[in-house]
């Protein structure tokens, strides 16, 4: 019998937080990645200029303008892959083609949060927010772009339609039966 434990299959634990604009990439990523002990990196400041000047005049990016971007997140997921460490990103990923190129500049494996709301719900969260460089008026686009990663492997689909704390205890849930977290609840992690 061997007296090594165990460790998840999974490790390190590399996540995107996933979701069109407004479903709360930024706060959810940030509050996983506090209660798995791992850093956090805000996807939206690896934005090169141009996409944040061009998305800032109310125009949706293309793809073309999207790799760029989608090659610095994925080399921040690789680099902690190869630093042993886990992280969490949050990012728009909206395309499979998206998330496919994610997976393959990180070098292996991902798992992906995916924060699913009603319109409704997004339009509000959107006209709410002050001092972020993507208009409402740009919501549409990315439902447009949308494709709903839910037959893709090592994916979490969680309803936002919810306070944070039970949010983020769904996300843990969901990870956890991958093996890469225990949920915990709230109050434990506070």
């Amino acid at each position: 019998m061997s007296t090594v434990a165990s460790r998840p299959v999974f490790e390190p634990a590399l996540i995107v937080v996933m979701g069109v604009s407004g479903c709360g990439k930024t706060e959810v990523g940030v509050e996983i990645a506090a209660r798995l002990g791992i850093a956090f990196v805000e996807g939206d400041t690896l934005h090169p200029r141009g996409n944040v000047e061009k998305m800032s005049a109310g125009i949706p990016l293309a793809d073309d303008d999207r790799w760029p971007w989608l090659d610095l997140v994925g080399a921040a997921l690789r680099q902690a892959r190869e630093e042993g460490r886990g992280l969490v990103v949050s990012c728009s990923a909206l395309k499979k083609s998206y998330r496919d190129r994610l997976r393959h500049v990180a070098g292996g494996p991902l798992f992906f949060v995916f924060l699913d709301g009603s319109r409704s719900l997004l339009q509000a969260r959107l006209a709410a927010r002050r001092d972020h460089f993507f208009p409402p008026a740009l919501l549409d686009s990315q439902f447009a772009a949308l494709e709903h990663p839910g037959d893709e492997k090592l994916v979490v689909t969680v309803d936002i339609d919810a306070p944070i704390d039970r949010i983020a205890d769904a996300t843990l849930q969901g990870l956890g039966a991958f093996g890469i977290a225990t949920a915990r609840s709230s109050k434990e992690a506070r």
